[in-house]
């Protein structure tokens, strides 16, 4: 890949830390016998990094690169929360065949050398903890 001119190269290197944070989110969950439904959905509200469903249950999932859980957990401040859960809103209303399925909202934790950690449940439908 060859950088555009005048580009970051600090932000390049976040942006593709954050593909491959999401990249191993989704091996996370596949090898949990999840069905990846949408990677990087974006809506006009924001985006959700992975959609997942197994069984009856949608979990919509946001992944950070971070160098340990409290980092990750304290960049889902409200105003983040609200954008995930109104963006998961319209993927439901996209989606009228998931009604009535239950939905989770989780956070992936991805750090060098270690494995994902998932914080399942982390806040629910109305962004609260």
């Amino acid at each position: 890949m060859t950088r555009p001119e005048g580009a970051d190269p600090f932000r390049i290197a976040a942006y593709r830390r954050g593909l491959f944070g999401e990249a191993l989110a989704a091996w996370y969950y596949r090898l949990r016998f999840y069905r990846v439904l949408a990677r990087r959905y974006r809506t006009p509200a924001g985006e959700i990094d992975l959609i997942v469903r197994r069984g009856r249950s949608i979990v919509f999932v946001e992944v950070k690169h971070r160098p340990g859980e409290a980092e990750a957990l304290d960049t889902l401040v409200p105003r983040a929360r609200r954008r995930i859960t109104r963006a998961a809103e319209l993927w439901l209303a996209a989606h009228p065949a998931a009604e009535g399925f239950d939905l989770r909202f989780d956070l992936v934790i991805v750090n060098p050398g270690r494995l994902p950690r998932r914080v399942a449940g982390v806040f629910d439908s109305t962004g609260r903890s």
